[in-house]
């Protein structure tokens, strides 16, 4: 069984070259390769293991496919949901939905790079429009570009697989292309408030790893957003829940002397010149405002993932800039 994201036509080799090893052996053993990608999410990948979304099976043989069926029967609490195909449709599947996820991100994220020029707020746009049950409401949110394992690698390969076959996978190059655009929104958003000059600010970070939930780094667009401000000669003072462990591994920040970590999230902010956002913890969202803006310099946010409501932002008397608004 194939469980790993893996190219088109992955179970077709492995079925040939385990159909080689026995008749290499001289041996006769009947044997089926199944290709079952998994679904899972970091940060809740035992909820969607206990309760999956669907499970899908590649596979030609029935009675393999019934097999498979009865081995998922306890966690198939909701009908409708067990899906069979054939092994390469079912290779697909998996960068199928994954591609179609970063493509509503990009497409999240340049309406909200226009509602930004415009003076609207995206934060409306998206409920609006997540009402519409043709677009519906997951994954309707801007911020600063996704990053993580799966979808940059995923998108990638799927574009990979189609130049294979001859094909030009435009529309997903786009989708990578706006991604790497969107990385340099939020310090682009700092530089022109304080200038190409930051030497001598300071700027208390909220957020390293590339989405809640997780400790992972990998394509985080903090990596992006602090490398920014640091080569303009800025000090970096950050804070994540899990993250900071990580953050300081060698292929990522390692032991940068303009960066210094705190465990406290307020901490972080303490004679900071403004506060960044860049991940959406929870514990990020409802946070004591009359502290922070009794920590930071002067009370100046700049918000990458919408958290805050930019009218009672304005009433706490905060100078507050955001994605998408």
């Amino acid at each position: 069984m194939d469980k790993s994201t893996v190219p088109v036509g992955t179970a077709e080799k492995v079925s040939k070259n385990i159909a080689k090893e026995l008749k290499d052996r001289g041996v006769e053993i009947p044997f089926s390769v199944v290709s079952n990608p998994e679904f899972l999410a970091q940060g809740t990948a035992v909820k969607d293991f206990l309760e999956p979304s669907r499970i899908v099976i590649g596979a030609d043989d029935p009675k393999v496919i019934e097999t498979m069926r009865e081995l998922y029967e306890p966690f198939m609490r909701r009908e409708g949901r067990f899906f069979s195909m054939d092994a390469k449709t079912a290779e697909i599947v998996k960068y199928a939905s994954n591609c179609f996820l970063a493509a509503k991100i990009s497409v999240n994220n340049e309406l909200a790079n226009i509602c930004s020029k415009a003076g609207a707020d995206f934060d409306n746009v998206r409920k609006a429009m997540g009402a519409d049950p043709r677009i519906g409401e997951p994954f309707m949110y801007a911020g600063p570009g996704f990053g993580g394992s799966c979808f940059p690698k995923d998108v990638k390969a799927l574009v990979k697989t189609a130049k294979d076959f001859g094909y030009d996978a435009e529309m997903l190059k786009q989708t990578l292309g706006t991604n790497d655009k969107q990385k340099f929104v939020l310090s682009q958003m700092v530089i022109d408030e304080l200038g190409e000059d930051l030497k001598n600010k300071v700027f208390g970070v909220w957020g390293l790893a590339f989405k809640a939930g997780t400790d992972d780094m990998r394509e985080s667009s903090a990596l992006t957003i602090i490398s920014e401000l640091i080569k303009r000669g800025a000090k970096i003072q950050a804070h994540d829940p899990e993250a900071m462990k990580m953050a300081q591994r060698e292929e990522y920040f390692g032991e940068n002397s303009s960066i210094t970590y705190f465990e406290n999230k307020y901490d972080a902010l303490k004679e900071a010149d403004a506060m960044l956002v860049i991940t959406e913890w929870k514990e990020f969202r409802t946070p004591d405002f009359d502290e922070i803006k009794k920590l930071l310099k002067t009370p100046m946010i700049f918000d990458g993932r919408l958290l805050y409501e930019p009218k009672k932002m304005k009433e706490m008397g905060f100078d507050y800039k955001s994605i998408g608004r």
